[in-house]
């Protein structure tokens, strides 16, 4: 394992810092009318994003941190899912219990995974028994772009949005005649990929469209666990199967009105060790997440802009020991969500809504009753001149242990044609997951929400030629957290007894040098357990990452690398690492081409979580095909 001296993180912070020194986004077009929550909006000009405000709005002008990575992004990335991608996003962390598919977390400023929320298409994927979504089993195939907002928009999205929101789009169909796309891959640890697609329109005018994509994943892997850390634990390798699909169909009856279906699935069955188990057990988990949503979007007038959608977003995780099925737990979530959008002027929007949320578990280790949610929500965001306003509020109306109110307030002044200063302060929640209510003889009906108030204070320049450079100094202070508390009899009962504070400073670049497109992020925090004084688990106080991508006649080159600080792992200590991946592709023809990349480049040796092994050096090799 390697431990990044202090100088490693400070030349990673110089990436961004340099950066924001040496360069002087041109004004972003806005969109004529804002999409829903889940559209994915139009590329064509500036970065847009809609998670950040729940409607349409450039990238630069958003008040909080918003990272996007559009479909360019996500093909120079060496990530295979959604979680390795978001490894490159500002503040954000992950750990990894072993190879693709196993058990994994999040980490966006400091929040763990169940104070950080996941939506596919604006659906709530996550497993109501943890509280936390499994971004490992999110295929990077089916993906079209991903946005991630960091910092406390609870006000905008209520429950677990406390760290940030991750939202992921599956891609659309273009007005254009179907397209048809394939790749297949073959790598290191036996790994297989195939994946295919087509897009386009179903008729002449291009008024339904439609996407469709497919893809399939195998690998042997290796030992997930140590086994001079974990004896008891199998040492055979624990492989990983996916299987995904996503599709999309929209339909335009004017002008002004459009409605359809969206649907993602993925299927996997991930290889797992037990390190309380005996070395010849054999473990699997058969996991699925899916989102599916029927949607409609429409002017009542001019100015008002109006959004239906039902939803329906699932979280399955079966486990299997020698071939016997030993617990499941099925997760429901269905969403009814009515959004409006109304134009004062253009300088002047106001968002407004009701959403409902229907939450139920199936499982053979806890019985709990269906969780009924009622929400509603309101935001502005208006321009005074060079000043800019960002409110939101948002109550939220539990079935099992009452209301929760969050709120939003940002403030941003643009100090010249390129330089703006921003500040916000929010509160927000974390409902309690079925298992901190309910799972025997540790959950508890009478906890309540997790609470959490935070500040941040920003300054970004911005220009058309070198991008978006923004440093962020934030806090957050946690209360009411969930800890699992001896009751004196030897039981472990859940209680709000926890405290916390994250303090740090985030910096971020995404942009351009020339020709080479650079995405760089630096993070120093100090992530405090304020019951026992130490450092929140797996957080690291210090950690970076650069990406760096180039077009050099039928070549694209480009390489990536992510460094972290030593993290506190319960009794243990995880050494801090320094990977390097790299990767190229060549088009052979205009349709045809092959990419290369090289996965952990030096062949570190580190660790996500103690005692789980991580992926050493590999070599992946992939041949597509796309329409010229």
């Amino acid at each position: 394992m390697v431990l990044p001296s202090s100088g490693l993180i400070r030349r990673a912070a110089r990436v961004v810092v340099c950066a924001a020194a040496s360069v002087p986004l041109a004004q972003a077009a806005h969109a004529d009318s804002a999409p829903g929550l889940s559209d994915p909006p139009s590329q064509t000009l500036a970065p847009v994003v809609v998670t950040a405000t729940r409607s349409a709005q450039p990238l630069a002008d958003s008040i909080p941190q918003a990272t996007l990575f559009d479909a360019q992004d996500i093909a120079d990335s060496n990530a295979d899912d959604a979680l390795g991608l978001i490894a490159l996003a500002p503040g954000v962390q992950i750990t990894r219990n072993g190879g693709p598919g196993a058990t994994s977390g999040v980490f966006i400023r400091g929040a763990s995974s169940t104070q950080s929320l996941v939506l596919i298409d604006g659906v709530r994927v996550e497993s109501v028994s943890l509280g936390a979504a499994q971004l490992s089993q999110l295929m990077l195939d089916q993906t079209g772009r991903v946005e991630v907002v960091n910092g406390n928009v609870s006000a905008l999205y209520g429950s677990n949005a406390i760290g940030g929101v991750v939202q992921i789009f599956t891609k659309e169909g273009e007005p254009h005649r179907p397209r048809f796309h394939f790749e297949a891959e073959y790598g290191s640890y036996h790994t297989q990929r195939q994946s295919a697609g087509v897009d386009g329109a179903l008729d002449a005018d291009g008024r339904t469209t439609f996407s469709l994509s497919v893809s399939r994943e195998k690998t042997d892997g290796f030992s997930s666990i140590d086994p001079a850390l974990a004896p008891a634990a199998n040492p055979n390798a624990n492989g990983y199967l996916n299987e995904s699909v996503a599709a999309t169909l929209r339909h335009k009856f004017s002008d002004t009105w459009d409605a359809g279906v969206r649907f993602l699935q993925s299927n996997g069955v991930n290889s797992f060790d037990d390190p309380y188990g005996v070395p010849t057990d054999l473990n699997e988990s058969h996991d699925r997440v899916r989102s599916a949503s029927v949607f409609a979007n429409g002017k009542l007038t001019d100015n008002w802009t109006t959004h239906f959608t039902i939803a329906q977003g699932q979280d399955r995780a079966n486990i299997e020991q020698n071939g016997v099925y030993t617990s499941r737990f099925n997760s429901e979530n269905h969403q009814y969500l009515w959004q409006n959008d109304f134009r004062l002027t253009d300088a002047h929007k106001l968002v407004f809504g009701y959403e409902h949320l229907d939450q139920s578990l199936d499982s053979d280790q806890l019985s709990a009753p269906d969780r009924h949610v009622n929400s509603v929500f309101a935001g502005y965001v208006g321009r005074f001149g060079p000043s800019e306003v960002q409110a939101n509020v948002r109550r939220d109306q539990y079935s099992d242990f009452g209301g929760a109110n969050s709120y939003y307030l940002g403030y941003a002044y643009n100090l010249d044609a390129h330089w703006r200063a921003s500040a916000s302060y929010a509160a927000s929640f974390r409902a309690p997951s079925f298992d901190d209510l309910y799972y025997p003889l540790s959950g508890n009906a009478s906890i309540q929400p997790e609470r959490s108030h935070s500040a941040e204070a920003a300054l970004q320049y911005a220009s058309e030629k070198i991008g978006v450079v923004r440093v962020t100094a934030f806090e957050t202070r946690y209360s009411n957290l969930i800890d699992y508390v001896n009751d004196g009899s030897g039981f472990y009962i859940a209680q709000n007894v926890g405290r916390a504070k994250v303090q740090g400073v985030e910096g971020s670049w995404a942009g351009h040098v020339g020709a080479t497109d650079v995405r760089a992020s630096v993070t120093f925090q100090n992530p405090v357990d304020e019951t026992n004084h130490e450092d929140l688990t797996r957080r690291a106080r210090r950690f970076a990452s650069l990406s760096a991508h180039r077009s050099i006649g039928r070549w694209r080159v480009g390489g990536e690398w992510i460094v972290s600080g030593a993290r506190s792992d319960y009794d243990s200590t995880l050494a801090g690492y320094g990977v390097v991946n790299l990767s190229a592709q060549y088009d052979i023809t205009k349709s045809w081409y092959v990419n290369a990349r090289i996965d952990n480049l030096f062949d570190r040796n580190y660790e996500l979580a103690y005692s789980y092994n991580t992926p050493r050096r590999g070599a992946y090799v992939t041949i597509g095909w796309h329409p010229s």
